[in-house]
């Protein structure tokens, strides 16, 4: 069994008006160290063993289920449960 933790976030080219959003409500909230916000995703699977490899599955699922390729980048980490 693997625990995988997805990390999901905007390519650098996309426009983020949520972090916008944020970043301006944190400085109107008196925080003027906050430059820039960018918000994205963050989800954990429980993956099983299989005769595929596991890096293989992952990046096909992301490409196809979890992000949109077109405006969003992904990273995984896998740590192998007992």
């Amino acid at each position: 069994m693997y625990k995988v933790k997805v990390y999901v976030t905007l390519k650098k080219s996309v426009l983020d008006p949520q972090g916008v959003a944020v970043k301006d409500a944190a400085v109107g909230m008196g925080y003027p160290e906050i430059d820039s916000v960018r918000i994205g995703k963050f989800m954990e699977l429980m993956v099983e063993k299989s005769e595929r490899d596991i890096h293989d599955v992952l990046n096909e699922m992301c490409d196809k289920l979890l992000t949109n390729p077109v405006m969003e980048d992904y990273r995984y980490e896998i740590e192998e449960e007992a």
